[in-house]
């Protein structure tokens, strides 16, 4: 049976590199308030593509952007239930003026498809849609029960997805579920992922005087909120790379001897990484690789500090305020919740006199890591290996999905993270594409699976 669906995707590879150019022309920026009818837009566009694949589709409306799920159940009883993941909302395109070409003016070069969403996650998600849908036309039916769950908020931290889920905890219950939002490993070596990392997201403000004010007329009589803010943010971590929050460290998992093994096998050239970035040295708590350091170690990083004056030329003031946007990476088995509270209670301790501090707490969630030897883990080992000729390798990633720890804690089911893009795609960043080769073998993979999970 499976000859008939992997001839049919061969057949229609041009076709659906239209549907895909036709997803990724829709501007759907969830985090622009005037995008409003552009996502209701894509996820219309999702909801046909399900209907389109045999799926029955809907449309569920939340306090923010639409989810769009589709269910085909005729597998029985005895047959795996999959819940597949996806999200049809993209980050911002700007800077508008590094893109090459127009951001949702999808263009193909060299082999590769450019626009934004092309790899992050439009190109990925769609890949399950059509596997299912080459079985439906070709067999007619499904080794496995699927549930497809789209999302439009994965960008702005997805505040809805988990109230959905919860409500349909029982009507969703699964075996396992799948999400193509991470990528292979390097070119030509197809990966899966076992391991994330969590995170958690915070803003601190500090605020001085009620107004800037003149630094030749108040300068050395006030606290300067910038200087203090730095002054602050600089007792968090050590020039080593060990991150000062009280109790940071408790509770992380150490990596194994047969991982920091399995980290170093993997080809990994630091001479080019270094070229690739434009850096002359790497950095990072001692004692760890920088594979280790990116994909199992915690971290925490300003991503963000503004205050007082930035436009062209000197302006001589004490700023009102200072903010900085501050995220940290976290690993098994640190919780999100209680670092939260520990990162606001020190800065709060080194907060000087006459600063005001405000602290927002924006999202967590936890790392995790999944067991590889599982029958779910080697069914998908052997479709990836049977679509890109190759056995994939196991590996960490260093950001955070939260939907994986939502499917844990919600359904109890491991998640199968299968990423067909490369970490080189320009993911968030101008000129963001996907390789049309491995669109196309992500696809036949996905169709492959169903029928290693039936088996």
């Amino acid at each position: 049976m499976f000859s008939q669906v992997e001839e049919y995707l061969n057949a229609h590879r041009a076709e659906h590199v239209e549907t895909l150019q036709e997803f990724l022309r829709i501007p759907s920026v969830s985090a622009d308030s005037q995008k409003q009818p552009e996502m209701l837009k894509a996820a219309g566009l999702v909801h046909q593509m399900l209907e389109r694949a045999g799926m029955n589709a809907k449309i569920h409306e939340t306090a923010g952007h639409p989810i769009v799920t589709g269910e085909w159940r005729e597998a029985g009883a005895e047959a795996p239930t999959v819940l597949i993941y996806g999200h049809y909302d993209v980050q911002p395109p700007d800077p508008l003026d590094l893109w090459t070409t127009p951001p949702f003016d999808p263009q193909i070069r060299d082999g590769k498809i450019y626009a934004r969403g092309a790899t992050d996650d439009k190109g990925q998600a769609i890949t399950h849609i059509l596997a299912v849908e080459a079985w439906m036309k070709t067999v007619g039916k499904l080794p496995v029960n699927v549930i497809f769950v789209i999302e439009g908020e994965e960008e702005v931290g997805s505040n809805n997805l988990d109230l959905f889920l919860e409500a349909k905890k029982e009507e969703y219950a699964c075996d396992v579920a799948v999400v193509s939002d991470t990528s292979m490993y390097a070119p030509d070596l197809p990966a899966i992922t076992y391991g994330l990392r969590g995170i958690l997201a915070c803003e601190v403000k500090v605020t001085g005087p009620n107004r800037d004010l003149h630094s030749g007329v108040f300068g050395g009589a006030v606290t300067n909120p910038i200087n203090a803010l730095t002054q602050m943010l600089s007792k968090v971590q050590d020039e080593n790379g060990r991150i000062l929050i009280p109790g940071f460290y408790d509770d992380v998992i150490e990596l194994s001897d047969e991982e920091r093994k399995q980290f170093s096998d993997l080809p990994f050239e630091l001479g080019d990484f270094k070229k690739d970035l434009n850096i002359e040295r790497v950095h990072g708590e001692e004692g760890y690789s920088t594979t280790e350091r990116r994909w199992a170690r915690p971290t925490f990083d300003i991503n963000g500090i503004y205050g007082g004056y930035q436009g062209e030329g000197p302006k001589t003031i004490v700023p009102s305020y200072a903010v900085a946007k501050i995220t940290c990476r976290l690993v098994p088995d640190q919780n999100a919740k209680q670092l939260t509270a520990a990162l606001k209670s020190m800065l709060e301790s080194v907060c000087p006199p006459g600063i005001r501090m405000e602290f927002k707490d924006f999202h967590g969630c936890e790392g995790l890591v999944f067991n590889t030897s599982g029958d779910h883990f080697q069914a998908a080992s052997r479709a990836i290996a049977h679509a890109f000729g190759k056995e994939p390798v196991f590996i960490r990633e260093g950001g955070s999905i939260p939907v994986v720890a939502s499917f844990e804690e919600i359904f109890g089911v491991e998640t199968l993270l299968l990423g067909w893009g490369l970490n080189s795609d320009n993911l968030h960043s101008p000129n963001e594409h996907f390789h049309l080769a491995n669109f196309h073998r992500g696809t036949l993979a996905s169709a492959k699976l169903w029928e290693e999970l039936g088996r």
